[in-house]
């Protein structure tokens, strides 16, 4: 549950100790290799004694940090030599030692030598880039560093930088080559030795950039801060360090109060890429861009697109954000390889437009309600605040008053939030009984249950999941699920996180009303979640009755592709009883899963999906030609499989009376324009056409059995 809502669950037992270790503060920014040894030992000892399951802390645990710092240093492994790997050696099976509190060595001297090979690696960027590539050599690109060892020696180092500066030249050779093709016949076209000049100078300049930016930017203390996420990280994939830059990036990014687009950035190996949306935020109302996603170029509306490979993320939020109501062009790399290029209006995140809404499906003789829910959200800040639960029963009231015979709620991308708004949500749907099983480190477990004895609604009912759907979504739909209150609908499994996560503070405060400290804050896994029926959610998440193939099924991105991932397990069931009332449920699912097995639209996306994943892996082709032949048939597939993602014939969607006043005379106008839009992007939405499908025909069985 990474959402706001739990974040701010204070970790009170530990504030003293926590904020007390300030002696040695150079500057008050932390700088100081005591204060280092303060942070690090603290965060060591909170992990030991507080995370839901911790590793312990010794040789075994050292090793694992040595391998990943490192590879984290070094990602594309064309930095370090094996010899120095072995001379990093010695520290191997002491860093456990430095974590509990003796003088720290092994990150400052990987950083001295990261200095050296840095800048023996400028000046051998510019040898490469003074002299002309030759395309027509048969020559690949590895870009996946864990297929590789560490280079033997200096030569073969120098060949794999002279490779990634070929690839990355080549891109932009290709894409030059493009547009000269689109010109008229008649104009002046630039000669190929011209233009692979120009791809060798684009790609000189994003060098000197990233350069400048290690010896600028990522410095000794920065290096520092990736040591201490190597160390948390090690722990489960959500536990973090937020220094206080980032913690201050963090908080801005959760209140929303600037004008961008609403993305919060990670600069990775020279690249910005996209780690989460701002729900409501113009990223995330786009639809077109994904968590990540990499920006390669950022234009202000006309002008030229700056190429920011190898930018700091500070610099790129510069260009990125801007005034109210300018746009903003991006190219971004999606992860199947391809370049897009997405226009954005920059706003200030609306928060109105992130909550429940809902629209009207009319399938045949059937009325279909469609909720769709991007968050589980609470403002605990106001006591008057949103809360998702109360939304939902509003739009739930509203599509009763409009006497649908069913209803989808969608919760496809929705990466969780409240605890508490999940158990009342859930309680929507169902007679009074349990929600979810909470365990803590100490495997004491309790039983979070609706007693509320009113059902707001008991008709047919599907929940909509995807990969991304996480944390709260998988509660709600694991106890729809267990509850057979509905059928869940989606790919083979949602995320897969079933833990619980908190902010504990280190350092004095920086000031009184932000919360911020001056050592930035870690947030610690310390709960985990279970079914009622004792499954956990984590690692497995929950696997619906009716699966439906999509593009992102065999992207490595779940919690259980994680190596690092805490395991599933189950504790003992919850007592509860299934729901009398499910519109024949066995059989919805099974005539559900028969027709999904023979749609042929269904089955190529799979098969697009699945081949999409599998070109991904490969390395790159460094011949023009093969280059080229390798990028059609990515282009190909992609746009193919969004093809089929739409339906030719849109289904017929509308607005609620109550709403109409909302989407089609709006005050703000261009709010109203983007309802109107998002009215019209669910009418050729496949997925929703198909569950909207399942629903009508629970209708129809409801109503048969009704009339016997």
């Amino acid at each position: 549950m990474s959402k706001k809502g739990l974040l701010v669950l204070a970790a009170f037992a530990f504030g003293a100790l926590f904020f007390a270790f300030t002696g040695t503060n150079k500057g008050g920014d932390g700088s100081s290799l005591e204060q280092r040894k303060k942070l690090l030992s603290a965060i060591g000892m909170l992990f030991e004694q507080q995370h839901y399951s911790p590793k312990k802390i010794d040789d075994a645990f050292s090793k694992l940090v040595f391998k990943k710092y490192l590879e984290e240093m070094d990602g594309e492994k064309n930095l370090f030599l094996q010899s120095d790997v072995n001379d990093f050696k010695k520290y191997e099976t002491s860093i456990d030692d430095e974590i509990h509190g003796s003088e720290i060595k092994f990150a400052p001297a990987v950083s001295a030598v990261y200095d050296k090979r840095t800048a023996e690696s400028e000046a051998y960027t510019k040898e490469v880039l003074s002299q002309p590539f030759d395309f027509t050599v048969n020559e690949d690109f590895v870009t996946d560093g864990d297929k590789l060892n560490y280079p033997i020696d200096e030569k073969e180092r120098k060949d794999r930088v002279r490779k990634k500066l070929k690839y990355l030249t080549l891109e932009r050779y290709s894409d030059l080559l493009d547009q000269r093709e689109k010109l008229p016949k008649d104009s002046l076209h630039k000669s190929d030795a011209v233009l692979e000049k120009e791809a060798r100078d684009r790609v000189r300049k994003i060098m000197d950039k990233t350069f400048t930016r290690i010896k600028n930017t990522y410095n000794e203390e920065q290096r520092f801060n990736t040591f201490i996420n190597t160390i948390t990280n090690l722990m489960d994939p959500h536990s973090d360090y937020f220094p206080p830059i980032e913690k201050r990036a963090f908080d801005e990014m959760m209140s929303g109060r600037f004008y961008g687009i609403g993305a919060q950035l990670l600069e990775q190996d020279g690249a910005i890429k996209i780690t989460s949306l701002v729900t409501g935020g113009p990223a995330w109302k786009s639809g077109e861009i994904l968590v990540n996603d990499i920006i390669v170029k950022v234009g202000q509306g006309k002008d030229d697109p700056v190429d920011i490979t190898g930018y700091d993320v500070t610099d790129a939020v510069k260009l990125i954000r801007g005034n109210k109501g300018t746009e903003v062009k991006l190219t971004l790399k999606k992860q199947d390889g391809t370049l897009k290029v997405i226009s954005i209006i920059r706003d200030e995140i609306v928060q109105d437009e992130s909550f429940a809404r809902s629209a009207v499906v009319q399938n045949g003789s059937k009325k279909i309600g469609y909720i769709f829910l991007p968050d589980f959200y609470a403002d605990f800040e106001r006591p008057d605040g949103a809360r998702c639960s109360e939304d939902v029963a509003k739009e739930v009231t509203k599509l009763k008053a409009e006497q649908v015979d069913g209803i989808v709620l969608d919760l496809r991308n929705n990466g969780g939030g409240s605890l508490y708004e999940v158990v009342q949500m859930v309680g929507l749907f169902i007679d009074q009984g349990p929600v979810v099983q909470v365990r803590d480190k100490d495997g004491k477990s309790s039983v979070l249950s609706d007693n509320n004895k009113t059902v707001l609604y008991n008709g047919p009912l599907a929940v909509m999941v995807n990969e991304f759907s996480a944390s709260a979504s998988e509660i709600f739909a694991a106890a729809i699920q267990d509850y057979k209150r509905g059928i869940i609908i989606g790919s083979t499994s949602t995320y897969g996180k079933g833990t619980v996560q908190r902010n504990v503070p280190f350092g004095k405060p920086v000031d009184m009303y932000s919360g911020r400290t001056e050592l930035g804050a870690v947030k610690l896994t310390f709960q985990k979640f279970y079914r009622i029926n004792g499954g956990s959610t984590q690692l497995k998440g929950v696997a619906p009755d009716v699966v439906l193939p999509d593009s992102y099924e065999y992207l490595k991105i779940r919690e259980k592709d994680n190596p690092i991932a805490l395991p599933w397990d189950e504790i003992n069931k919850a007592t509860y009883q299934t729901s009398t009332d499910n519109f024949g449920y066995e059989n919805a699912i099974k005539h559900a899963n028969e027709k999904i097995t023979s749609n042929p639209t269904l089955r190529l996306i799979k098969e697009n999906a699945a081949w999409l994943a599998t070109n991904n892996e490969k390395p790159v082709s460094l011949n023009l030609t093969k280059y080229k032949e390798q990028q059609k048939a990515i282009r190909t597939t992609v746009g193919q499989n969004d093809k089929l993602g739409r339906l030719q014939q849109e289904m017929a969607v509308s607005s609620l009376s109550d709403d109409k006043e909302k989407f089609y005379n709006n005050p703000d106008k261009a709010k109203g324009e983007r309802y109107q839009a998002w009215l019209k992007s669910l009418k050729t939405d496949l997925y929703i056409n198909e569950t909207v499908g399942i629903v009508s025909d629970m209708a129809t069985t409801g109503n048969n059995t009704a009339k016997k």
